[in-house]
């Protein structure tokens, strides 16, 4: 679950933005929507993954709270239990993260971490309930989280401009490792099959750290439809002990028509 989110969130982090969007009259997504994602471990129908977006109040401000979901399920479920929940609230005029929240049981492997971010001074703090211990990262107010990141960028990019071989950097904060910064190339177009139909599809490399989770630092890549939703359709990685593609497998709530290609 935690490398499928990163691996999406990756490619939400890149830098393809105009700046001034009010997410109050948000023109990709809208409250409701719901996606759910099948995660294949070789042959094995490993994990599945959803994010939900919901309205909320937070502190006395309108915000967007975003729910992401995971576990393992059937054989995979034997040998390794997972369950992950994450949640973003985010600003509903600028996008920007005011809470992020990971709560991780990964085969006995637990966290339990909450990030405020303080756009007024700054800087994020950090709160590890497990530990019961706090750190306080610098932050710009371009940072994004995990989850957060994934709508910021579907409601600022502008696929128009795009040209294959464009890249660029942006920050992301989600664990106690700090800021991360990811670069991310564009490939091209690509039309791929899926179980909806055939889906046009922006097609991006993320450049990550290897050694931590993936195999080298150019081994993820993913599919995004090429449409008003740009929603991710497939997603696809090397690590270190095989290779894991998780791919849409329902979805409801969408702002626009999904264009699919009947097979």
């Amino acid at each position: 679950m935690r490398k499928f989110l990163l691996a999406l969130s990756v490619f939400w982090l890149s830098a393809f933005t105009s700046q001034g969007t009010d997410y109050e009259d948000a023109s990709t997504f809208q409250s409701g929507e719901w996606f759910k994602f099948r995660i294949h471990y070789g042959w094995f129908n490993a994990s599945f993954a959803t994010l939900e977006l919901r309205d909320e109040t937070l502190n006395g401000k309108d915000v967007f709270h975003v729910i992401g979901y995971g576990k393992t399920t059937g054989l995979a479920s034997v040998f390794f239990k997972v369950e992950d929940n994450y949640e973003s609230y985010f600003d509903k005029r600028t996008g920007q993260p005011y809470k992020f929240i990971r709560k991780i049981d990964e085969g006995g492997h637990t966290k339990d971490v909450e990030i405020n971010f303080d756009y007024t001074n700054n800087k994020a703090t950090l709160i590890d309930h497990k530990n019961n211990r706090k750190q306080t990262f610098k932050i710009q107010d371009d940072i994004q989280d995990l989850l957060s990141a994934f709508y910021y960028l579907r409601e600022n990019w502008d696929i128009k401009s795009l040209k294959e071989g464009d890249e660029h950097i942006s920050n992301m904060l989600f664990d106690d490792d700090g800021v991360y910064k990811f670069k991310l190339k564009f490939l091209g177009r690509e039309t791929i099959k899926t179980k909806f139909g055939q889906v046009k599809c922006l097609k991006f490399r993320p450049y990550v750290q290897s050694g931590r989770i993936f195999e080298e630092d150019e081994s993820l890549t993913l599919w995004v439809s090429d449409d008003a939703n740009k929603i991710p359709i497939r997603v696809k990685a090397d690590i270190l002990v095989g290779s894991i593609k998780a791919d849409l497998d329902a979805f409801k709530g969408l702002k626009h028509q999904f264009k699919i290609h009947m097979n």
